[in-house]
């Protein structure tokens, strides 16, 4: 394709890009799929340029926060850091955001990229980039319409980790990221992050979430790598540690899934830098991160915190519920089934409500409203209110629950839309 040509295609995905914003859209489906069809080198071509190449990111949970810490870990080092910020993890969300950062010509002014990306798209991605450093965050049942069982997510995982030339980032404690199946035809070097053997039962895998048992590590096969371990927490204070010395420090993230997931960062961080690591700017950074959009986000209504909690799988609800305490809060839950929540609801029978039991539940909302109220029927938990329609919803639970703090937990489209909602009774950052 000529340069003249390329120029055309890129205007012409800046326009659109900007119209959909303009029209309250998320500006990141159109724009993608018009550059993906008439510029398909494009995405390749423009990653191409940055000196440190590419960071991707996935898993099953925690790939919107713990890209957000990179991206901030990454900047403390003096880096420029292309991101695709949204969360849209699909090829075409970073096709859009690229055309956004170039300029006419096409010249992307970062010097790394740190990508999240859906497992199924992290593959395709894969395919067409080469990945410089790859961090694998966990492998649980998720959208099972869509992944089917969770060695096939593994497997894709997998296929990401054979491409990638840099290092790979593994969390040791998930057993299919840590066998020998997961690291064959891997060539890049390897470390891993975790837990220490005393929170290890606040981090069940998939196959054990039940009974809390874990299952075996490999420590034959983990005991020479790099290694980077969340030692211990209390409240919001973390401690940290990595060849040989020991860090604690104060994290405004919440939720024991986010400080899990800060250790996976601090893991990356230190091997995309290597010895020109500025470990107090890193730690200073850490200390700093705000959560990601919904992930724990606080937004204030007529004075009182309304706190958006993702949830959309068993292991991700489980960590959720054990990681807030419901007394004197609100409880709001709000579960839709789109195709980006996953259309397989029955996970929610997988997760035990036993902790709402004293409190119950304010409201229940969402396309599968009644579905979850029948879930916590069946575990004797009080539900108050139940409207299918989440703007009603909203209303009603705000308007019943003035006085106190309230959470909210909720699928992805579902906190999309109470985002939307409460950005017309409070102050509710954007993200483009």
């Amino acid at each position: 394709m000529d340069g003249v040509k390329q120029q055309i295609i890129t205007l012409f995905g800046k326009g659109v890009r900007r119209a959909s914003l303009l029209r309250g859209g998320g500006g990141s489906a159109l724009p993608g799929l018009i550059i993906e069809r008439f510029d398909p080198s494009f995405l390749k071509r423009t990653l191409s340029q940055l000196n440190h190449g590419v960071v991707l990111i996935s898993g099953t949970n925690g790939k919107t926060t713990t890209t957000k810490m990179v991206v901030e870990l990454l900047e403390s080092q003096g880096l420029r850091v292309f991101t695709n910020r949204t969360g849209s993890n699909f090829t075409r969300g970073i096709v859009a955001a690229l055309i956004e950062s170039v300029d006419i010509k096409g010249n992307l002014p970062f010097d790394i990229a740190v990508l999240e990306l859906d497992e199924a798209y992290a593959v395709k991605f894969s395919t067409q980039i080469q990945p410089k450093y790859s961090l694998f965050l966990n492998v649980l049942r998720d959208q099972l319409d869509r992944f089917g069982e969770i060695d096939a997510t593994a497997n894709m995982l997998h296929s990401v980790a054979i491409r990638t030339t840099g290092c790979i980032v593994v969390n040791r404690d998930d057993p299919r990221l840590v066998s020998d199946a997961f690291f064959k035809d891997t060539s890049a070097p390897i470390r891993t992050y975790g837990v220490s053997k005393q929170l290890s039962q606040l981090f069940p895998p998939d196959d054990n979430m039940r009974s809390g048992a874990q299952l075996s590590s490999r420590p034959n096969l983990l005991q020479n790598y790099d290694d980077t371990c969340l030692q211990s927490f209390e409240n919001n204070t973390a401690t940290f540690t990595y060849t040989n010395s020991t860090h604690t420090l104060p994290l405004l993230l919440k939720g024991i899934f986010n400080i899990q997931n800060a250790t996976a960062a601090v893991a990356l961080t230190r091997a995309v830098m290597g010895t020109e690591l500025h470990e107090d700017a890193m730690l200073t950074a850490l200390s700093k991160v705000t959560p990601a959009f919904g992930r724990g986000e606080d937004i204030i209504v007529d004075g009182q915190p309304v706190e958006l909690v993702l949830v959309k799988n068993p292991s991700g609800f489980r960590l959720s519920l054990a990681s807030f305490n419901p007394a004197e809060t609100a409880t709001m839950i709000a579960i839709n089934d789109n195709y980006a929540d996953g259309r397989d609801m029955s996970w929610l029978w997988d997760v035990e409500f036993d902790s709402l039991s004293k409190t119950g539940v304010a409201e229940v909302s969402g396309i599968r409203a009644y579905d979850m109220a029948l879930r916590l029927q069946y575990d004797e938990i009080e539900v108050k209110h139940v409207e299918p329609n989440s703007s009603l919803a909203l209303r009603h639970f705000l308007d019943t629950n003035r006085n106190i703090p309230k959470r909210i937990y909720c699928t992805y489209t579902a906190m999309l839309e109470l985002r939307k909602q409460l950005s017309k009774l409070a102050t509710v950052e954007k993200v483009l």
